[in-house]
Parts: C-alpha cells; structure tokens; sequence
C-alpha cells in the first residue's frame, strides 16, 4: 500500500543556497537536542499518567477500541434520521470538523441530497459571534428536523455558550418539553457547566441531553480523533480507516532515526529555519480545495502550540511523573506563524509575496496524487486541449516548487497518494507529531494555551462573570484601553 511521503529537497542549501537553505552541519548540530528531544517525549508518551496530565493522550486516540467506535456509530444512527445537524464548537472543536468534512466529503456535499446519501446536512455554528450567520441559518432550518450537537469542555466559551443558549432556546420553543432529545453533548465526563446540564436533564429525560466525553489529557486542538469522530460517523466516515491510518503513521513517527521519521525530518527543518535562517512564517499550501481547511485546522495547531511567552521548567515528581510549569525567568516570545492558503488559487495573491517579499517564510505544499475524479479539457490543438486536470495540477504545483527555488525559497511537499479517510488521518497525526516533536526542540509546553484566556478574561470581567479572581480583575480595570477621538478618523 503505498505511503504519505515527504520530499524536503527544496529545504536544504544545495536547492536554495546556504544562507537559507539547511546544511549537513547544521543537521548534524541538532543531533544532541534532537535525540533529548525524542527520548523525552517517547518517555512521557509511555507514561499514562504523564500523557494524561500533561495533555499528549491526543497520541493513544488512534488506539480506541472497536466498542468505542460502535457506540458512537450507533448514536451517529440515531442522528441521520434527521434532514440536518448543526455542530456548535470553536477552535479544534470546529476546524476539526470542518477540515474532515471537506476534505472526505464530496464538494458540494450540503447542496446535493445524492451526494450525502443517507447523511443529513451539516451546519457549522457557535465559532463566532457574528449575529447573522446563526440568525439566518435558524429563520431557514425546520427545528423539528435538525439535530444539536454542542461541543465544550466546561460549557463557558463565550461563543460556543452563547450560540448553545440561543439554539436552546429556538428548539425548546418549537419542539416542546422534549427538545433534548435533539441535544449530544461532548463535553468534559465530570464537571463544567455542561455537564451539569446533561445531569440535570437526564434526572427528567434519561433520552435527554445523551453525552460523549472529551478525553482527559486530549487538548481541543488534538482532539479530532476524540470529538469529531461522531461528525465523522455521521457524514458516513469509516473511523477505522481513519484511525487505521493515523496509527500506521504513528509506527513511522516513533522511530528516533531523522530519516526514518517524517515527522520528525520535518520539525527539525523548520526548527532550523526559523532558529538559524530567520523564517518566522510557516505557510501551508495544499494543491486541493478539499484539504484548504485542513490547513485552517493547522494553523491553529502550529499557532496555539508553538507560539508561547515563556520557556518550559520541567519539575520531576515521584515515580517519573513530571509537571510543566511557565519558567517566567527565560521569557522568550517564540513560534513561527502560520498561514494557511491554497493552490493554485493563491498563486494570484500570495505567491506573489512568497517570490518577491521578504525572504523570511517557509512553505509547505500538500500535493495529491490521485482525485476521487479528474476532467480533460476539450478541444485540439492548444496547449491544454486534452489536459487532465490532475496533470495541470500536479505541474502548477511543481512550476510553483521551482519558481521559489530560483528566487532561494526554501519549501517542501508533503506527497498524499489520494485523499481518503486512511491517508487523512494519517497526515493529522504527521503534523500533530511534527509540532509536539517541535514544542521539545524550543523546550516549550506545546499543549497548552494561556495566550488565549486574555480576550476570554475581559469579556468575563465587562460581563461580571461570577468566580474571576481579583488579581484578572484589577489588572483589566487598571489597564483600559487608551482611546483618543483624534486618533479615529
């Protein structure tokens, strides 16, 4: 069966030159932090308690068991026999399932009831908090026909709370006193506001409110192969192959050898980059409409784990348990940043900045070797008369490959033989490897979030939010934002 492969020749100096181009030394320079890095983590990850506490259980989600996946194929059952599903989530618990159903569904797949089959329409909401798009979708949806499915830990983020009591509400009005049999929760097995609505509403209705827990240990951003396995059972999925294909690269990301091990080949290139050759953009180009939102997906990924204040202080406990704390002596404020984009649709935008701006980027392309379906254009006698798709692709892709190498770009190409549920779940877990392998490198903790809690926190306070501490409180009433009328024109 062939394998996802990746073709990193363009980052090496001998394509782009040695000021921007990785070099023998240089690999050999990282040898020492690169095999710490990987004893390290191996040894947490075969660690269930380290794993759990520290947030890396998202590596063992290829491993569930054949239990697991038919009870949430059975409540995905129960689901399709309504016309449509709205999913409210954010971040991981939206672009995961946003990049799944574009990528492993049909395009068009809401528009066309032949192409979804037996599958109901899929409605994404509660990632924003712009009034129209949930205000439009429920003047429009049949509440007696669509079914809820609201992803949270605690239950408390703004956007997810607030399209989650609005949605309620509109169900509750139009459905009567059972509306919550129209209601999965995903959320946190013991606690959060969540969770205590499912209680609540299972002491009246066992049928109301059913649940699916969000793994202990699994943070949003890692957690499509937790939470989102119920979308995907849904939209008609096979979770085996997905999972099949996510612990076959697994295999492959557990090797300490450099060259054996993609995703570690990759970290190390772009750790290189960003530390030696000053490329402080990583841009995620994949050749395929379908996988644009897989880099959506990454973007958050690479931003929410690499892009960190402080450095890592590692404290050792008993029995090789460890806790991770802010070392706030060794602030660094590291983390290339992601942008997410597409072929070749992009290469009338931002390529033009990729060849001529500021040489300080990286970019990776995904290229797909086989579509579910290609065209041939018509015609005879110009050039693309008789062309495939598939090959106008492939060589716009490769055209784009060499056009930055004659301006000393460095890039490289993640290579899928076709996009299906086996070598999709396997190009997840490549990149969620690649950046806990590159959190190690920059000693940083890749599985945390604490640059996100500041927004969070001001809202909390502007709504006087019960339980936020004094010290957020004082900080925000004591550094308002300055605004002067005759700095707004």
């Amino acid at each position: 069966m062939p394998k996802i492969k990746f073709d990193f020749n363009n980052m090496f100096s001998f394509s782009v030159g040695a000021k921007h181009g990785v070099g023998g030394r240089e690999l050999i320079g990282i040898k020492n932090s690169m095999r710490k890095a990987h004893s390290h983590l191996w040894n947490l990850l075969n660690s269930e308690d380290n794993r759990i506490s520290l947030g890396l259980e998202w590596a063992n989600l290829p491993f569930q068991s054949k239990d697991t996946l038919r009870t949430i194929a059975s409540l995905a059952g129960d689901i399709c026999r309504y016309k449509n599903v709205l999913f409210l989530g954010i971040g991981g618990s939206y672009l995961g399932l946003k990049a799944a159903q574009d990528a492993l569904c049909p395009p068009y797949f809401n528009e066309f009831p032949s192409l979804r089959k037996k599958s109901p329409r899929i409605y994404f909401e509660g990632n924003n908090l712009d009034p129209e798009t949930l205000g439009v979708l429920l003047n429009k949806l049949n509440p007696k026909q669509t079914f809820i499915v609201v992803i949270s830990k605690s239950g408390e983020t703004t956007e997810t709370r607030a399209a989650f009591d609005v949605v309620r509400e509109w169900l509750k009005k139009n459905v009567g006193k059972l509306y919550g049999r129209q209601i999965v929760a995903i959320t946190d097995p013991k606690n959060g506001s969540l969770r205590k609505r499912v209680e609540l509403e299972q002491l009246n209705d066992p049928l109301s409110f059913r649940s699916l827990p969000l793994l202990k240990g699994v943070g949003g951003r890692f957690s499509e192969f937790n939470m989102g396995l119920l979308h995907l059972s849904i939209i008609g999925v096979d979770l085996e192959q997905v999972l099949s294909g996510a612990a076959s690269m697994y295999k492959r990301c557990s090797s300490g050898n450099l060259f054996n091990n993609p995703a570690y080949m990759y970290a190390v290139l772009q750790n290189i980059c960003y530390r030696k050759k000053g490329k402080k953009i990583s841009i995620m180009m994949p050749f395929s409409e379908g996988l644009k939102s897989t880099a959506d997906w990454y973007s958050q990924l690479l931003g929410e784990s690499i892009g960190k204040k402080y450095g890592r202080k590692i404290i050792s406990l008993s029995a090789g348990k460890e806790q991770w704390v802010e070392d706030k002596d060794r602030q660094i404020n590291v983390g290339r940043t992601p942008v997410a984009c597409r072929g070749t649709n992009d290469l009338h935008s931002i390529q033009q900045n990729n060849i001529e701006g500021e040489n300080d980027k990286t970019i990776t392309f995904i290229r797909v070797e086989k579509f579910r379906q290609d065209i041939k254009v018509p015609g005879a006698g110009g050039i693309l008369s008789g062309q495939s798709y598939t090959r106008l692709f492939k060589l716009a892709q490769e055209a784009t490959e060499w056009a930055l190498v004659r301006e000393s770009r460095p890039n490289c190409t993640i290579i899928m033989p076709e996009i299906s549920p086996y070598y999709w779940g396997g190009l997840l877990f490549f990149l969620e490897m690649a950046t806990a392998f590159e959190g190690e490198l920059l000693n940083i903790n890749a599985f945390d979030q604490p640059g996100v809690e500041g927004y969070k926190n001001y809202i909390y306070v502007k709504l006087n939010k019960p339980g936020i501490s004094e010290d957020i409180t004082r900080k925000i009433k004591l550094n308002p934002l300055i605004k002067k009328a005759k700095y707004i024109l």
